[in-house]
């Protein structure tokens, strides 16, 4: 099984919040989530935490995808995150994810999340940087 299967397998937070991924390539990912009832802070609009954390998980994996095949996983060092529009209720939201730079340990990814079904309307910006790391350290089989 690859350290990407591993992740999907025990990404229970991903699963809990209806967040799914698919690589396009090695340092370019899109992470999807539809903004259902129990995302909202108000009552039509997503609580910024969700988008935080679908920013979060668009940005890791993205950083992941570049380094499993070294048998590394990545763990969040640091992301800024702009919220540029509100995201509401039966919103599809789309990241598309791309690394800046790779080096040995620390991997610089930028994202954008974007509202699908409005037009692509801008949601979010995001830089975040992650640090790789031997996969065993955090209980992946390899």
């Amino acid at each position: 099984m690859t350290l990407i299967e591993q992740y999907n397998l025990h990404n229970d937070f991903g699963k809990t919040i209806g967040m799914y991924f698919e690589i396009i390539e090695p340092g370019l990912v899109h992470y999807f989530l539809s903004i259902k009832q129990k995302h909202l802070a108000t009552p039509l609009a997503a609580h910024g935490g969700v988008i935080s954390s679908l920013m979060d998980g668009l940005l890791g994996v993205t950083a992941l995808s570049v380094v499993e095949k070294e048998n590394k996983i990545v763990s969040t060092i640091e992301f800024k995150i702009n919220f540029l529009s509100p995201a509401f209720i039966h919103d599809d939201l789309q990241g598309i994810g791309k690394v800046e730079q790779k080096g040995n340990r620390l991997i610089v990814v930028s994202g954008d999340i974007f509202c699908v079904n409005r037009g692509n309307i801008l949601i979010a910006k995001s830089i975040g940087t992650f640090n790789a790391y031997a996969a065993e350290k955090a209980g992946f089989k390899i």
